[in-house]
């Protein structure tokens, strides 16, 4: 298995009715992680969806990984009877449904919070007003930049503080339904502080679930809190579309930097995401800019590319895995393998360590790959973290774990049976990375493992050896 053969930067697509019924074929053309967005669709779609993923996964024998992704305390325009038209300079009334407006928003509490001169932005700002005045609890606003306004468009007030909880009555009964679905991710939307991903995860755990919190960044408040956040959660997605209405979009390119490298450095997964190949909703083929985009991703070290519109309700769902499979590809072999001496101040951990020292030895010795054995995940996570040129076959017993495992960079979970001591684990991983086609007989291998088996955290040993 040359290393080229891998593709390491995974592949995040949204489901909907686009692709409801080509998940298999989404799957051959690279998706490793299905995203459910509960911003749209029904429970009943986002659970048949689910079972596809599953029966997919039994189907090409490998793990694939379910994201629920919560809407969050987003505001949206409420229904309206036919889109509304707006012409620039034209008044224009919002506030609360009921209130006597030209658009209403939801929720309510938009009318409380508006001041003069503030923005409103509709559909990712491309619609822009302006507050003029507000009366009891109605904002009345210009038009600055006109357009066509449909029912559930986003809206954003950029530098507004809304006293909204992060997680909204909505976001609580989608919480239960996509923990019963099984999911492996929850994304957490709007996030603002540590404290909104603790109380997620305090959910999650008191409904018996193992699912991990990602942390979506696009509010201003969750920029000054960068560090914090990524410590609390156990993911990052880096959600430029509200990010940028929110903070510019010239801002964003700098800070997708620093929120990759941020996770990097605490060894957590980071996701990229929002219009990375939006003119595929309607074209095979994607622009050069957007080619451009992906592969800057991938060079800045993300563990993940997300398609969004494009695989949920474009006309080219699979072809737009397939084309961020083709990009990832193409830019990979040129990243390099980030080797990190502990510094002065570092408290590094044994498996932190070893991690580093088996990446060089696997480096040293063109291995054919790193083989790393793990109970929780974390370990080949630690391994991931460092962006070794080495392909990195992660070995577990837990399903719940390599499915996990298919959202980290370069890492391909297995699952074999569990083992009563390290011989057996050494032999029966090297096993089932051979009958993967991962390895062939003869291939030499770096291993990563622990000497006391099934106990997390342990990882204490390196060893080479051969296929």
């Amino acid at each position: 298995m040359p290393a080229e053969a891998v593709r390491r930067t995974k592949i995040v697509a949204t489901l909907g009715p686009a692709s409801a019924s080509r998940v298999g074929e989404l799957v051959e053309a690279g998706m490793d992680v299905a995203r459910l967005n509960f911003s749209h669709g029904t429970q009943a779609q986002h659970g048949e969806w689910a079972r596809s993923v599953r029966d997919a996964e039994q189907a090409f024998g490998r793990p694939l990984a379910l994201m629920a992704d919560l809407q969050g305390p987003k505001l949206r325009i409420c229904d309206l009877p036919a889109p509304v038209t707006l012409e620039r300079g034209q008044e224009v009334i919002v506030g609360p449904q009921g209130a006597h407006v030209d658009l209403a928003i939801a929720p309510a509490i938009v009318g409380e919070v508006l001041q003069r001169g503030h923005d409103v932005l509709i559909d990712d700002g491309h619609i822009r007003l302006r507050v003029e005045r507000v009366e009891r609890g109605r904002a009345v606003c210009s038009v600055v930049v006109g357009g066509v306004v449909e029912s559930h468009k986003g809206v954003n007030v950029p530098g507004v503080n809304l006293p909204i909880p992060a997680l909204t009555e909505k976001d609580i009964d989608d919480l239960a339904f996509a923990l019963d679905l099984g999911v492996d991710f929850v994304a957490l939307s709007f996030v603002r502080s540590p404290g909104d991903v603790r109380d997620l995860r305090s959910r999650i755990e008191r409904a018996g679930s193992s699912a991990r919190v990602i942390a979506k960044i696009e509010k201003a408040e969750a920029v000054q809190a960068l560090e914090p956040i990524v410590d609390e959660a156990d993911c990052v997605m880096v959600a430029r579309g509200d990010l940028g209405v929110e903070v510019g979009a010239s801002s964003v390119p700098l800070l997708q930097k620093r929120m990759i490298l941020t996770s990097l450095e605490r060894g957590k997964p980071v996701i990229t995401a929002t219009q990375m190949l939006e003119s595929m909703l309607h074209a095979p083929e994607p622009t050069r800019a957007e080619a451009s985009d992906v592969a800057n991703a991938v060079l800045d070290g993300t563990s993940a590319v997300m398609l969004s519109e494009e695989t949920a309700v474009g006309e080219y769902p699979v072809e737009s895995v397939a084309t961020m499979d083709l990009l990832a590809r193409a830019v990979e072999p040129s990243l390099g393998h980030r080797h990190e001496l502990p510094g002065a101040g570092d408290e590094p951990t044994v498996g932190n360590a070893i991690s580093n020292a088996a990446c060089d030895i696997a480096e040293a010795i063109r291995a054919r790959a790193l083989v790393v054995p793990t109970f929780s995940g974390r370990t080949a996570g630690a391994v991931a973290r460092l962006r070794p040129r080495r392909p990195v076959v992660a070995i577990t017993h837990d399903e719940r774990v390599a499915r996990r495992l298919a959202l980290e960079w370069g890492v391909t979970p297995l699952v074999i049976g569990e083992c009563s001591d390290v011989e057996q684990l050494w032999n029966s991983s090297l096993a089932a990375a051979r009958e993967a086609g991962l390895l062939d007989a003869g291939d030499r291998v770096v291993i990563t493992a622990g000497t006391h088996v099934n106990i997390p955290g342990s990882t204490n040993v390196i060893k080479v050896d051969v296929a």
